[in-house]
């Protein structure tokens, strides 16, 4: 989908993100509340049909690219078209994932899921980095999840990929302040989200996409370094955290 949004919008300003991940759940709500708060969002996931219905409710603000960050032929394409199209870019948000409850530990699901949240991850993530280093400020924000905090014995891989990831940007964090790149780093950690990610029986304090969003968008707003969704999961990842090995493995 093409349309130069800066050119037949010369009378207003927009902040420009983009989103990875925003064909449903916590990305496509988080898309509707910042186009509703002036900014012009660049969308992008695997699903196009789903990323065109997104668009046209707003085609104003609106633009979107359909790829799998786990192909990485085409992902930074991907990105320098939606940057083109934004006239620049403020924010980005990786809200792109994969996990599978795998307690077979069948090598798909766990290889899938390293593809997606580590690799893909990492792809998106310089890709952004590296722009904001050139073009400052800038703001990354990565969705991670509570499961990043420690293992899990039938995600295996998913709670180890979301370790990465939270390490990953604390990494840059520290990176961005070190060398003064002025880039913002937002770690968000959600709990359960009633999304087609939330898979098993014992959820609780589970939330609806709308929620989740508009949380993840207070931190945004405020950049934040690490922000749980919603604030209660903070409570338990403290538990959890000083939970000892040998109580935590009879889980």
């Amino acid at each position: 989908m093409t349309t130069d949004l800066f050119h037949q919008n010369q009378k207003k300003k927009y902040k420009k993100a983009i989103i990875v991940g925003a064909s449903s759940g916590m990305g496509k709500e988080l898309c509707r509340i910042l186009v509703g708060r002036d900014w012009a969002v660049g969308i992008t996931g695997r699903r196009e049909n789903l990323l065109k219905e997104l668009q046209e409710e707003n085609p104003e603000q609106i633009v979107y690219r359909a790829f799998d960050i786990r192909d990485m032929s085409k992902t930074t394409k991907g990105l320098r078209e939606l940057i083109s199209e934004l006239g620049g870019l403020d924010l980005l948000v990786l809200s792109s994932g994969a996990g599978f409850l795998n307690e077979e530990l069948d090598s798909e699901p766990e290889f899938r899921t390293i593809d997606t949240n580590v690799t893909g991850f990492t792809d998106i993530m310089t890709f952004a980095y590296l722009y904001f280093e050139k073009h400052p400020p800038g703001h990354l924000v990565g969705i991670t999840s509570i499961a990043a905090l420690r293992g899990n014995a039938v995600a295996p891989a998913y709670n180890a990929s979301k370790a990465y990831q939270s390490n990953y940007l604390e990494g840059l964090r520290q990176k961005s302040r070190k060398a003064g790149h002025r880039i913002s780093v937002t770690d968000i950690r959600p709990g359960f989200v009633d999304t087609d990610m939330a898979k098993g029986d014992k959820m609780f304090w589970v939330a609806s996409p709308q929620k989740a969003a508009s949380l993840i968008y207070k931190a945004i707003r405020r950049k934040k370094r690490v922000a749980y969704v919603s604030r209660r999961w903070r409570i338990f990842a403290f538990i959890l955290k000083l939970l000892p090995r040998w109580i935590y493995e009879k889980i």
